[in-house]
Protein backbone atom coordinates (compact mmCIF):
# COMPACT_ATOMS: atom_id res chain seq x y z
CA UNK A 1 0.00 0.00 0.00
CA UNK A 2 1.37 3.48 -1.28
CA UNK A 3 0.60 6.95 -0.12
CA UNK A 4 0.04 9.70 -2.32
CA UNK A 5 -0.29 13.17 -0.61
CA UNK A 6 -2.68 15.20 -2.94
CA UNK A 7 -2.23 18.65 -4.50
CA UNK A 8 -5.11 19.93 -6.36
CA UNK A 9 -4.35 22.95 -8.35
CA UNK A 10 -6.51 25.95 -9.47
CA UNK A 11 -5.36 29.21 -10.12
CA UNK A 12 -1.89 28.41 -9.18
CA UNK A 13 -3.26 27.90 -5.95
CA UNK A 14 -3.73 24.77 -3.65
CA UNK A 15 -7.27 23.66 -2.91
CA UNK A 16 -10.33 21.39 -2.67
CA UNK A 17 -13.00 20.75 -3.85
CA UNK A 18 -16.83 19.39 -2.44
CA UNK A 19 -17.41 15.76 -4.19
CA UNK A 20 -16.04 17.64 -7.60
CA UNK A 21 -18.68 20.92 -7.43
CA UNK A 22 -16.00 23.70 -9.00
CA UNK A 23 -18.17 26.37 -7.23
CA UNK A 24 -17.25 24.69 -3.30
CA UNK A 25 -14.29 25.49 -3.32
CA UNK A 26 -11.16 25.96 -0.12
CA UNK A 27 -7.71 27.02 -0.77
CA UNK A 28 -4.80 26.05 0.97
CA UNK A 29 -1.97 28.07 0.19
CA UNK A 30 1.31 27.78 -2.71
CA UNK A 31 1.35 24.09 -3.72
CA UNK A 32 5.17 24.35 -4.30
CA UNK A 33 5.31 25.02 -0.34
CA UNK A 34 3.29 22.50 0.57
CA UNK A 35 4.92 19.56 -2.11
CA UNK A 36 8.17 20.39 -0.19
CA UNK A 37 6.26 19.73 3.00
CA UNK A 38 5.11 16.02 1.54
CA UNK A 39 8.79 15.75 0.04
CA UNK A 40 9.83 15.19 3.62
CA UNK A 41 8.08 12.00 4.04
CA UNK A 42 7.55 10.79 0.77
CA UNK A 43 9.10 10.20 -3.06
CA UNK A 44 5.69 10.98 -4.45
CA UNK A 45 2.63 12.75 -4.80
CA UNK A 46 -0.75 12.93 -7.05
CA UNK A 47 -1.54 16.43 -8.62
CA UNK A 48 -4.70 17.35 -10.42
CA UNK A 49 -4.31 20.76 -12.57
CA UNK A 50 -8.16 21.39 -12.04
CA UNK A 51 -8.24 24.01 -14.24
CA UNK A 52 -7.56 21.80 -16.65
CA UNK A 53 -9.98 19.09 -16.17
CA UNK A 54 -12.92 21.61 -16.26
CA UNK A 55 -11.02 23.24 -19.62
CA UNK A 56 -9.84 20.71 -21.19
CA UNK A 57 -6.36 21.46 -21.57
CA UNK A 58 -3.57 21.61 -19.00
CA UNK A 59 -3.37 25.06 -17.34
CA UNK A 60 -1.28 24.82 -14.57
CA UNK A 61 1.86 22.59 -15.70
CA UNK A 62 4.11 25.41 -15.18
CA UNK A 63 3.17 25.14 -11.29
CA UNK A 64 4.21 21.34 -11.58
CA UNK A 65 6.96 21.74 -13.78
CA UNK A 66 8.48 23.95 -10.15
CA UNK A 67 7.14 21.53 -8.08
CA UNK A 68 9.28 18.63 -9.34
CA UNK A 69 12.11 20.63 -9.90
CA UNK A 70 12.09 22.96 -6.45
CA UNK A 71 11.32 19.63 -4.81
CA UNK A 72 12.63 16.17 -6.89
CA UNK A 73 9.21 14.45 -6.15
CA UNK A 74 7.77 11.79 -8.64
CA UNK A 75 4.52 13.02 -9.73
CA UNK A 76 1.66 11.48 -11.41
CA UNK A 77 -0.88 14.14 -12.95
CA UNK A 78 -3.88 14.39 -13.84
CA UNK A 79 -6.37 17.26 -15.43
CA UNK A 80 -6.77 17.74 -19.08
CA UNK A 81 -4.27 15.42 -20.83
CA UNK A 82 -6.93 15.03 -23.38
CA UNK A 83 -4.69 15.55 -26.09
CA UNK A 84 -1.23 14.08 -27.23
CA UNK A 85 0.62 17.30 -27.39
CA UNK A 86 -0.37 17.76 -23.71
CA UNK A 87 0.35 14.32 -22.80
CA UNK A 88 3.90 14.81 -24.34
CA UNK A 89 4.32 18.31 -22.29
CA UNK A 90 3.56 16.44 -19.08
CA UNK A 91 6.17 14.06 -19.81
CA UNK A 92 8.72 16.97 -20.92
CA UNK A 93 8.59 18.91 -17.68
CA UNK A 94 8.65 15.57 -15.69
CA UNK A 95 6.29 14.08 -14.75
CA UNK A 96 6.39 10.04 -13.88
CA UNK A 97 2.53 8.95 -14.72
CA UNK A 98 0.19 11.31 -17.18
CA UNK A 99 -3.51 10.36 -15.93
CA UNK A 100 -5.96 10.11 -18.40
CA UNK A 101 -9.37 10.24 -17.67
CA UNK A 102 -12.10 11.31 -20.62
CA UNK A 103 -9.61 10.71 -23.44
CA UNK A 104 -9.11 7.10 -22.27
CA UNK A 105 -12.18 6.45 -23.74
CA UNK A 106 -10.94 7.00 -27.01
CA UNK A 107 -9.05 3.37 -28.45
CA UNK A 108 -6.73 5.17 -30.93
CA UNK A 109 -5.98 7.71 -28.74
CA UNK A 110 -4.88 5.48 -25.93
CA UNK A 111 -3.16 3.49 -28.11
CA UNK A 112 -0.61 5.85 -29.44
CA UNK A 113 0.09 7.39 -26.25
CA UNK A 114 0.50 3.73 -24.74
CA UNK A 115 3.17 2.89 -27.54
CA UNK A 116 4.80 6.36 -27.40
CA UNK A 117 4.63 7.01 -23.11
CA UNK A 118 5.58 4.80 -19.84
CA UNK A 119 3.44 4.79 -16.51
CA UNK A 120 0.12 5.90 -18.75
CA UNK A 121 -2.38 5.49 -15.80
CA UNK A 122 -6.41 5.73 -16.73
CA UNK A 123 -8.78 7.41 -13.94
CA UNK A 124 -12.01 5.67 -13.01
CA UNK A 125 -13.87 8.54 -11.75
CA UNK A 126 -17.06 7.00 -10.15
CA UNK A 127 -20.56 8.66 -9.34
CA UNK A 128 -23.13 6.44 -8.21
CA UNK A 129 -21.22 3.27 -10.50
CA UNK A 130 -20.99 4.88 -13.82
CA UNK A 131 -17.68 6.85 -14.78
CA UNK A 132 -18.16 10.78 -14.64
CA UNK A 133 -15.86 12.45 -17.28
CA UNK A 134 -15.28 16.10 -18.55
CA UNK A 135 -14.66 16.98 -15.19
CA UNK A 136 -17.16 14.93 -13.83
CA UNK A 137 -19.42 17.44 -15.44
CA UNK A 138 -20.79 14.35 -17.09
CA UNK A 139 -21.49 10.33 -17.08
CA UNK A 140 -20.41 7.48 -18.87
CA UNK A 141 -20.79 3.90 -18.82
CA UNK A 142 -20.64 1.92 -15.47
CA UNK A 143 -17.09 1.60 -14.34
CA UNK A 144 -16.91 -1.89 -14.10
CA UNK A 145 -17.57 -2.22 -17.88
CA UNK A 146 -14.65 0.76 -18.45
CA UNK A 147 -11.88 -1.53 -16.43
CA UNK A 148 -12.87 -4.36 -18.63
CA UNK A 149 -12.45 -2.07 -21.75
CA UNK A 150 -9.44 -0.21 -21.02
CA UNK A 151 -7.60 -3.67 -18.65
CA UNK A 152 -6.06 -4.30 -21.81
CA UNK A 153 -4.58 -1.66 -22.71
CA UNK A 154 -3.17 -0.11 -18.98
CA UNK A 155 -1.95 -1.64 -15.93
CA UNK A 156 -2.28 1.61 -14.02
CA UNK A 157 -5.76 3.03 -12.48
CA UNK A 158 -7.23 5.90 -10.24
CA UNK A 159 -10.40 4.88 -8.96
CA UNK A 160 -12.38 8.02 -7.38
CA UNK A 161 -15.41 8.28 -5.83
CA UNK A 162 -16.43 11.58 -6.58
CA UNK A 163 -19.62 11.34 -4.33
CA UNK A 164 -16.58 11.02 -1.73
CA UNK A 165 -14.46 13.38 -2.72
CA UNK A 166 -13.53 15.90 -0.22
CA UNK A 167 -15.98 15.28 2.17
CA UNK A 168 -13.88 13.89 5.02
CA UNK A 169 -17.13 11.30 5.40
CA UNK A 170 -14.63 7.82 4.72
CA UNK A 171 -14.50 5.59 1.98
CA UNK A 172 -16.87 4.09 -0.39
CA UNK A 173 -17.79 0.67 0.39
CA UNK A 174 -16.54 -1.21 -2.64
CA UNK A 175 -15.63 -5.05 -3.84
CA UNK A 176 -12.93 -5.62 -5.55
CA UNK A 177 -13.45 -5.68 -9.27
CA UNK A 178 -9.81 -6.01 -10.41
CA UNK A 179 -7.48 -8.23 -11.05
CA UNK A 180 -3.53 -7.52 -10.59
CA UNK A 181 -3.22 -4.12 -11.99
CA UNK A 182 -1.83 -0.74 -9.63
CA UNK A 183 -5.43 0.29 -8.48
CA UNK A 184 -5.09 3.45 -6.28
CA UNK A 185 -8.68 4.72 -4.85
CA UNK A 186 -8.79 8.26 -4.33
CA UNK A 187 -12.35 9.77 -2.34
CA UNK A 188 -13.59 10.50 1.30
CA UNK A 189 -10.14 9.09 3.12
CA UNK A 190 -10.16 10.34 6.28
CA UNK A 191 -8.13 8.32 8.81
CA UNK A 192 -5.64 5.46 9.12
CA UNK A 193 -9.15 2.99 9.38
CA UNK A 194 -9.76 3.77 5.80
CA UNK A 195 -6.45 2.82 4.67
CA UNK A 196 -6.37 -0.26 6.39
CA UNK A 197 -9.65 -1.06 4.85
CA UNK A 198 -8.42 -0.51 1.51
CA UNK A 199 -5.48 -2.13 1.36
CA UNK A 200 -7.72 -5.43 3.13
CA UNK A 201 -9.92 -4.89 0.07
CA UNK A 202 -6.66 -4.70 -2.46
CA UNK A 203 -6.07 -1.42 -3.30
CA UNK A 204 -2.41 -1.02 -4.01
CA UNK A 205 -2.31 2.67 -2.96
CA UNK A 206 -4.60 5.68 -1.37
CA UNK A 207 -4.67 8.99 -2.35
CA UNK A 208 -5.13 11.76 0.52
CA UNK A 209 -5.90 15.45 0.41
CA UNK A 210 -7.94 17.06 2.28
CA UNK A 211 -7.76 14.81 5.35
CA UNK A 212 -4.03 16.16 5.70
CA UNK A 213 -4.93 19.63 4.85
CA UNK A 214 -7.83 19.35 7.91
CA UNK A 215 -5.57 17.90 10.61
CA UNK A 216 -7.68 15.01 10.44
CA UNK A 217 -4.60 12.57 10.11
CA UNK A 218 -0.98 12.89 9.39
CA UNK A 219 0.88 12.16 6.63
CA UNK A 220 3.32 10.15 9.43
CA UNK A 221 0.39 7.91 10.95
CA UNK A 222 -0.65 6.66 7.55
CA UNK A 223 2.77 6.08 6.48
CA UNK A 224 2.74 3.74 9.36
CA UNK A 225 -0.36 2.07 8.58
CA UNK A 226 0.32 1.40 5.19
CA UNK A 227 3.51 -0.12 6.18
CA UNK A 228 1.52 -2.02 8.20
CA UNK A 229 -0.11 -3.52 5.87
CA UNK A 230 2.91 -4.11 3.81
CA UNK A 231 3.93 -6.50 6.35
CA UNK A 232 0.64 -8.11 7.04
Amino acid sequence: MEIYPAIDITGGKAVRLYKGRRKKVKVYGDPVEIAERFAELVGKIHIVDLDGAFEGFPKNLDVVRRIIQETGLRVQLGGGLRSYEAVARAYEIGVENAIIGTKAFDPEFLARITDDFKGITVSLDSRGGRVAVRGWLESGIDVREAYKLLKGSVNRFVYTSVEKDGTLTGIEEIERFWGNEEFIYAGGVSSTDDVRKLAEIGFSGVIVGKALYEGRVTLEELLEEAECSRRE
